[in-house]
């Protein structure tokens, strides 16, 4: 799974890294080296621009529907601030968002939670890398084996782009005037881990790769190979060292977590 991941670029540099056309960010958020589900993350995705002229009415379907275009108003790429942890547009409870941090890549086409997202509301996570926790040969007080954070990211420490998928949520308590009535939020997919990360945990999250950046997050692309979008990280295009276990506690965030341990103080961690 990806339960934890690094996210410190300014939105400008994202601005420029995934050529956004239009900013929707109420402010820009702080660099966040811990980001933990629950949290607000960037998203990149691909809407129809809304006309000055729309009313009220079909604004409101337009934001809880799949972002349908209109003729000859092809969508835009947005930033956007979304909350990590995926509530289906059904839901009538929103903390079902909590157990919804990470969707299949097997999966993720026909699960219902995920199905409708899938097929309109696909997005791009901009992270630094991922935390993992591998279990050591030493035990805890508990005489559970003790586990070792490691940081994953890419090679080059450029950007990693995380396939997600968005839902918006209508929430039922807040009037039409309220402009917090639409809770926006967002999942990481994952897959089989590649061989290099593979011994630190069995999942990782999907890659998009830039040439198909654009492919995965038009909203009008037909479904049949949304899938082959979809890649693990080719091999050596990551790495992945030990941290502190200072980033076992979401209250700490600093850049001192992505620092490299000795390779020679975890234990049991495997080539």
């Amino acid at each position: 799974m990806c339960g934890r991941y690094a996210s410190s670029r300014r939105p400008e540099d994202l601005v420029e890294e995934f050529d956004i056309a239009d900013v929707r960010i109420p402010a820009p958020l702080e660099p966040d080296y811990n980001v933990a589900p629950t949290k607000e993350v960037y998203a990149v995705v691909e809407r129809t621009p809304k006309s000055s002229t729309q009313s009220k009415e079909s604004s409101a379907r337009a934001e809880e529907g799949a972002s349908r275009p209109s003729r000859g108003e092809p969508p835009e790429r947005q930033l956007r601030v979304l909350t990590w942890g995926l509530v289906p547009s059904w839901a009538k409870d929103p903390s079902i968002g909590n157990r919804m941090i990470n969707a299949r890549m097997e999966t993720v086409a026909e699960k219902p939670a995920y199905k409708r997202a899938f097929a309109k509301r696909r997005c791009l996570l901009p992270a630094d890398g991922y935390f993992e926790w591998y279990p050591t040969q030493e035990l805890t007080s508990s005489g559970k084996p003790r586990k070792q954070p490691f940081f994953i990211r890419p090679r080059d420490h450029g950007v990693l782009a995380m396939a997600g998928l968005y839902e918006i949520w209508r929430d039922p308590t807040k009037t039409d005037e309220d402009p917090d009535r639409f809770r926006w939020t967002c999942t990481v997919i994952t897959t089989e881990a590649e061989d290099a990360v593979g011994h630190i945990h069995d999942r990782m999250p999907l890659m998009v790769e830039r040439e198909r950046w654009s492919a995965w997050l038009d909203p009008t692309a037909p479904q049949d190979h949304l899938l082959d979008l979809l890649v693990p990280a080719a091999p050596g295009t990551l790495e992945a060292y030990p941290v502190s276990t200072l980033v076992n506690n979401v209250r700490n965030n600093g850049a001192e977590l992505l620092e490299p341990l000795p390779l020679d103080e975890p234990e049991g961690a495997g080539g």
